[in-house]
């Protein structure tokens, strides 16, 4: 094999014998310690020279970062609201497909769907529309299919006893631009009267129940036979917004319809209190400890303004009234249909499964709300209703001449000279 050969360091001194592990690597520690101290002494800044601390420029990025940051902060700002929007979408998505599957499973005894979480559950308020059967009355059907706007209109009930009042009733109708109306003439004379001043009018055919009041009936009498003829016009798949003779347009009413219920009504009332509900406490001293009890109160629907969608619960609350009425003859046909919508089931009755919305008392306004509030308020003035209607007061064609006055030619003492109420 060959013979390794010896470095100096690995020699031994004197006797030519190799050194320890232990010296060599104290000599090599020397060794280098030595090299170590004379390069410090030729270089004492080093081998590499450093450019001078002034020479050095780091890049200000302070005013870089802010404006980045606020272009993040607008970019996250812009996603949040894309997100708001399509997170509104999907809840409309949602409350749409659970209001099919809830049709789907009705008549059914299986769940198909479950509660969501808590605050997220909303039971079905607006029912289908029923099926339109034109075979009911085809002549209504052309009538309607010529003047309705998207399948609504307006529907009035008139003889010749409110002829004076019908003119301003049509005349602020036309005045507002309102298309979509119509009059159902009860005699002769007011289909006439209607055929000469362009208004559309619609005369049933010969019926002798309704004929004979239609002629000759008063308001309340004549008020009752609508029951009975709006039937077919929901029949027919239309929506009518029913109107008195003693109302006035300012607005288009449609433009302030919410249509998420059966039956949309004026109220009766005369604050927010009575017309949209209270908890009215009764006294009764001699229960003691018991003595109060808690009672729910709301003033009534006007049955001489109301909207009404064609689905079955409507149907069925029209049949109700109708039958209620001939049944009763001294019945108010405001009492019954009131009734007939809030009158819950009890043993040996059972109750209209109708869903409901009272109407803006400002906006759809009675005489009562207006001669006793908001006449005498500065800022109630100066509201824009959409109807006002003279339900509270005999003395209906003055008044209604005095509201035209103040809303539509701006008097503003035209309305000063009347009683709150009637004398």
């Amino acid at each position: 094999m060959a013979s390794r050969r010896e470095t100096p360091l690995m020699r031994g001194g004197s006797g030519g014998q190799p050194l320890s592990r232990g010296s060599r690597i104290a000599a090599a520690v020397v060794v280098g310690v030595a090299l170590g101290c004379l390069c410090a002494f030729f270089y004492p800044d080093g081998f590499f020279s450093r450019a001078p601390e002034s020479a050095i420029h780091w890049p200000r990025r302070a005013d870089s970062v802010a404006c980045d940051t606020s272009r993040e902060v607008a970019h996250l700002k812009s996603q949040l609201l894309s997100l708001e929007k399509k997170n509104a979408e999907f809840r409309k998505q949602v409350n749409e497909l659970s209001m099919k599957l809830q049709l789907a499973g009705q008549g059914k005894n299986e769940v198909l769907y479950k509660a969501g979480p808590f605050g997220t559950v909303k039971a079905l308020r607006t029912n289908p529309t029923v099926t339109p059967d034109l075979s009911i009355n085809p002549r209504l059907a052309q009538i309607l299919e010529q003047v309705a706007v998207k399948k609504e209109l307006i529907v009035a009930l008139a003889n010749s006893n409110v002829k004076e009042m019908l003119e301003m009733w049509f005349t602020n109708i036309k005045r507002v631009g309102i298309s979509n109306y119509l009059v159902v003439a009860l005699d002769d004379s007011i289909e006439n009267f209607c055929k000469s001043n362009d208004v559309p009018v619609y005369r049933r055919d010969p019926d002798d129940g309704v004929d004979n009041i239609g002629k000759t009936g008063g308001n309340h009498a004549v008020s009752g036979l609508k029951f009975r003829v709006l039937r077919e016009f929901l029949q027919l798949g239309y929506s009518v917004l029913l109107s008195d003779i003693d109302i006035i347009f300012f607005q288009d009413p449609f433009d302030y319809l919410y249509r998420d219920s059966d039956v949309e009504s004026m109220s009766d009332g005369h604050n927010n209190m009575t017309a949209y509900g209270f908890n009215d406490v009764f006294d009764e001293p001699s229960m003691g400890w018991a003595r109060y009890a808690h009672t729910m109160r709301v003033w009534v629907y006007n049955s001489g303004f109301f909207f009404i969608r064609p689905t079955i619960p409507s149907i069925e609350l029209l049949d109700r009234v109708a039958g209620r009425l001939s049944r009763e003859p001294k019945s108010w046909d405001q009492a019954v249909f009131n009734e007939e919508l809030f009158f819950p089931s009890h043993p040996g009755y059972e109750g209209l499964h109708a869903s409901k919305r009272t109407m803006d008392i400002y906006l759809f306004m009675n005489s009562k709300v207006l001669f006793k509030t908001v006449r005498k308020d500065v800022h109630l003035r100066k509201l824009k209703p959409v109807i006002v209607h003279l339900n509270y007061h005999p003395d209906k064609s003055d008044r209604m001449k005095a509201v035209i006055e103040f809303y539509v030619n701006g008097k503003q003492n035209a309305l000063e000279h009347f009683p709150d109420g009637s004398e």
